[in-house]
């Protein structure tokens, strides 16, 4: 039998634990070994983990990390708007003063570990470049090749 990639069961890359790889991408480390930085700056990924040298170059977030940001701090924000709006009443000035820093906090907070957790999904499911056998569906071939 064989897997969405065409290999057959013998073939086929050990599997590699999603929950670690997404804690550990989380916490903003390397999904691999969880020692090394995932980040170079407040966006930037590494090509390369400092600590045991996987490859992160080939991580493709895109727009994924602030789509899900939005889609928490949303779920998060709104409830609380929804209370506060039915138990107290605030002036237009005092929920803005509330819910704008707290929904851009939230969002700059978030952004960062979101972002990890995608790459750690993506080195996970050896998505884009993270298989070294190469995806065929991949649009983009691997940089190491």
């Amino acid at each position: 039998m064989s897997d969405w990639t065409g290999r057959t069961d013998a073939a086929a890359p050990p599997k590699r634990p999603l929950m670690p790889a997404l804690t550990k991408g989380f916490l903003c480390r390397c999904p691999h070994c969880g020692t090394g930085a995932l980040f170079d700056g407040y966006l930037k990924v590494v090509d390369r983990c400092d600590a045991c040298g996987e490859d992160l170059s080939h991580q493709r977030a895109d727009d994924a990390p602030p789509y899900f940001t939005i889609f928490i701090v949303g779920h998060i924000v709104v409830p609380l708007i929804l209370v506060v709006a039915t138990h107290w009443q605030l002036s237009n000035a005092t929920h803005l003063a509330i819910w704008l820093p707290l929904t851009l906090v939230l969002t700059l907070g978030l952004l960062r570990p979101v972002k990890g957790a995608v790459v750690g999904l993506q080195w996970a499911l050896r998505m884009h470049g993270f298989d070294p056998e190469g995806d065929p569906n991949d649009p983009e071939p691997s940089r190491s090749a």
